[in-house]
């Protein structure tokens, strides 16, 4: 069998501008209403020819609450116009093959009939904002769509929801506003919209499973997609399926999933991202796992190797590089070749990673690596002539902004954009990858953050400890400035450590499963041995130390707290108290069973183990909690039991937010201006000894 070899190319080697600026002094102390000022680049999209880039701005707006998003767009001379002013969160741009339209999803935009003023439905325009239109106009609103490669037709997805079963089914349908466990369910139809004749036929003839994403072929001939049986409370990991419709026939055919179920280190893996390579030969998608690194996956679907899944390839982990986003094929077949590439971690730093030479036999190792030295790619797109990558990147002095490469010749950036010019004259952190050895002698890695103008050695400084969630995830060495601690609590002179311990991306895959069987033992050894390392530097004052974070942060807070009575203060965000009750009342169970080798009943010790409640009567430090009021991933339990150990039985220091119709993340603007406010103002009473601690009008910078 012939084999070729893999090459891997990390699109990130050096960070030019593409108009010189002169750098503004930095006079600006940043305060936590600094926060509402920043714009986010989320989503790019390069036009055919990647001369214009299409981009989605998400930004706080005075007078309301959730954050909206508009689209941009801006060419290659830097030159940008807003397409978008409603306040109709539109997202999902897609250029037409021609480069004449922008296509994207919209919800509540002006222009509509009443009965479907809410409703989201698919939109374009012109790339001078001339042209508006709606192109769908479903009564019940679209979920997602995608363009056909030759632009005359567009496929879109609609949600219907059923009630079957059982004899009972008759009292569900009757009392229809209660929420049931099963029998109810949601599921999606497929329809094809002629953008030449503006016709509409229905693809699918039942509704029997539900989409969650899906892509077209190039030759539009068929549909691959990550389907559930139905949309049920926990559906994410472990019941999805891959399949292919052919779209004349309208029939699905599922791929073989033994490679990614039985054939994986858990069966709950999340799929996502599904593809199709340009000639429409290779089928690819990603699966992530808690626990355990993410893959790709391409599935040949002709030849003798049809349906022969494998994965992309294993050798790289050498490198200690950690999938963390979506795959995407060079939309420019050339010749025999067909290259992939995907978004990924190395040591704090996201890059774009491109594979050539993709066949169904190429198994080879990697032939070559090269990694960035300067920024994070948070999304990208490629051009469909495929010589031109766009990004959304950030670094050490600025949020995420637009950039442009070119995949041919020199690698070079063009900055397309700056979002965010305010920041130009703040007073930044100092920000840095620290190392340190864990107590077993494994190294790890965390940012550090220290105030501007701070000299190392010159006094010994308060410091936060934040800790990332997940766990499956990383802190990244950027400029992040964030309701959980980064950039806030160095502008007000404290150091903050963001500790990537054991069981984070970016540092291979054993750093990563090591933590399988030990939580709450070897990731907070990783991180009391980070705080010992900056005391030991004389950074960090060990009389002045406080612990947060959010999610596995939470969860982390909540363990160390348990383990250790030297932070003087901790915030816990949304952290599970119990693994065995986390279990029973999330809704993704296989998270808790991947780490912990079991369920309750055949883990129980692991469970215990790995559980705060059973150390809970050693705590002595004032905790603050947080949690969203409908949160189903770390449901609000937790956070109450918590509370009434500390605050009723064992009379630790301790108050408890709930915040009202919230899930998991605070979305709404009063809500992130709570959290920073009770984060600073508990930390300045146990940490720093203050006597008021809220300040009326002005943040107080002064620890």
């Amino acid at each position: 069998m012939n084999t070729r070899h893999i090459s891997l190319l990390v699109a990130l080697l050096s960070l030019v501008a593409s108009v010189a600026v002169a750098a503004p002094k930095r006079t600006h102390t940043v305060t936590a209403s600094d926060y509402f000022s920043l714009a986010h680049v989320y989503q790019v999209a390069p036009s055919p020819k990647g001369d214009r880039v299409v981009y989605a701005e998400l930004r706080w707006q005075r007078g309301h609450e959730a954050r909206n998003v508009d689209l941009w767009v801006v060419d290659r001379k830097a030159k940008r116009q807003r397409l978008t002013f409603d306040r109709a969160m539109d997202h999902h741009p897609v250029w037409s093959p021609d480069g004449r339209w922008i296509y994207f999803l919209s919800r509540g935009r002006r222009g509509l009939p009443k009965a479907l003023a809410k409703t989201q439905q698919v939109w374009r325009m012109r790339s001078d904002a001339s042209g508006l239109m709606a192109v769908t106009r479903h009564a019940k609103g679209v979920e997602s769509y995608a363009l056909s490669h030759d632009g005359q037709s567009l496929v879109y997805t609609t949600a219907k929801k059923r009630t079957r079963g059982d004899k009972l089914t008759g009292l569900k349908k009757k009392f229809a506003k209660l929420q049931y466990g099963s029998g109810v369910y949601k599921y999606t139809h497929l329809w094809r919209l002629d953008l030449r004749e503006w016709r509409t036929r229905r693809i699918t003839k039942v509704a029997d499973r539900f989409v969650r994403s899906f892509a077209l072929s190039q030759d539009g001939s068929k549909l691959i997609a990550v389907t559930v049986p139905s949309r049920r409370l926990i559906d994410n990991e472990g019941w999805s399926k891959i399949e292919i419709l052919e779209l004349k026939k309208g029939t699905w055919s599922a791929l073989p999933d033994a490679l990614w179920r039985k054939k994986a280190p858990s069966p709950y893996g999340w799929l996502s991202d599904p593809g199709f390579c340009p000639d429409g030969s290779i089928a690819s998608f990603r699966v992530s796992f808690d626990g355990y690194p993410s893959e790709t996956v391409v599935v040949p679907l002709t030849g003798e190797k049809r349906h022969q899944a494998r994965l992309l390839p294993r050798s790289w982990r050498d490198a200690e590089v950690t999938l963390s986003g979506a795959a995407h094929w060079n939309p420019k077949l050339r010749g025999d070749e067909r290259s992939i590439c995907v978004k990924a971690i190395w040591r704090a730093r996201h890059g774009v990673y491109c594979w050539h030479e993709v066949t169904a036999q190429a198994q080879e190792p990697l032939r070559s690596t090269t990694r960035a030295t300067s920024g994070n790619v948070s999304n990208y797109g490629m051009s469909r002539d495929g010589k031109t990558l766009v990004l959304s990147m950030s670094d050490l002095t600025h949020p995420p902004d637009v950039f442009a490469l070119s995949t041919k010749g020199a690698k070079r950036y063009r900055r397309l954009t700056r979002v965010n010019p305010q920041v130009d004259t703040w007073k930044l952190p100092q920000i840095e990858a620290v190392r340190w050895k864990s107590p077993d002698g494994t190294e790890v890695e965390g940012i550090l953050e220290l105030p501007a103008g701070y000299k190392k050695g010159s006094r010994k400084l308060p410091m936060v400890v934040e800790l990332h969630g997940g766990p499956t995830s990383a802190s990244a060495l950027e400029f992040r400035f964030w309701i959980y601690g980064r950039t806030l609590f160095a502008s007000r002179g404290w150091a903050l450590l963001s500790p990537n311990y054991r069981g984070s991306t970016g540092y291979g895959d054993r750093f990563l499963t090591q933590l399988i069987g030990h939580k709450n033992d070897r990731d907070v050894a990783d991180i009391l041995a980070g705080v010992d390392h900056l005391i030991s530097t004389g950074i960090a004052d060990p009389e002045r130390l406080a612990v947060m974070g959010w999610s596995n942060g939470g969860y982390l807070t909540n363990c160390l707290i348990a383990a250790t009575t030297r932070f003087k203060a901790a915030s816990s965000g949304a952290g599970v108290f119990d693994t065995a009750m986390q279990w029973m009342i999330e809704d993704t169970p296989g998270h808790v069973i991947n780490y912990n080798k079991g369920q309750p009943w055949t883990a129980e010790k692991a469970m215990r183990n790995s559980s705060p409640l059973y150390r809970v009567h050693k705590v002595k430090t004032p905790t603050l909690i947080h949690v969203g009021e409908n949160d189903p991933r770390v449901p609000v339990e937790h956070s109450r039991a918590l509370f009434r150990a500390l605050n009723q039985y064992l009379r630790v220091p301790a108050e408890l937010i709930v915040y009202p119709k919230t899930g998991h993340g605070l979305r709404a603007q009063t809500h992130r201006k709570a959290k920073m406010a009770w984060d600073i103002a508990w930390f300045d009473r146990w940490v720093l000894n203050k006597k008021t601690a809220v300040k009326s009008k002005k943040d107080s910078n002064r620890p």
